[in-house]
């Protein structure tokens, strides 16, 4: 059972920019498989996802992006980087979050998706297209 019945094919973006929570600018490219969360403000299982530790998801690089910034202390505190950044989401066609998508920036494309539960379910989701 999967998050998700089947991921969207679709392209991915090569970079992305946007906002640290500080408001200062933060942009980067996807140059290895990069797996993108998506979390919102006053959301319990975001909340998981911004306090896991580093390696919960795998061997796999990692970005957490709101639509908009949020005061809640676990924010500033994630061991993940944090970008506020609509554009991204946008162009990641993230519309609900909790959201992951996996990107492979070989073919510059999102290889799989879903929506979160938690750190386990989404580390078990995505190991296939890590290796």
């Amino acid at each position: 059972m999967r998050s998700i019945d089947a991921p969207r094919d679709r392209p991915a973006p090569r970079q992305f920019r946007g906002l640290s929570l500080s408001g200062e600018l933060v942009q980067g490219e996807f140059v290895v498989p990069t797996l993108v969360m998506a979390v919102k403000d006053d959301c319990l299982g975001c909340r998981n996802l911004l306090e896991a530790p580093v390696d919960a998801f795998g061997d796999v690089a990692t970005l957490i992006v709101s639509a908009r910034p949020s005061t809640e202390p676990w924010w500033a505190s994630s061991l993940h980087p944090v970008v506020v950044s609509e554009l991204l989401l946008q162009e990641l066609d993230v519309r609900w979050p909790p959201f992951y998508v996996l990107i492979d920036p070989a073919r510059a494309a999102v290889v799989t998706e879903g929506v979160v539960f938690g750190p386990e379910q989404v580390r078990e989701e995505i190991a296939a297209y890590l290796m």
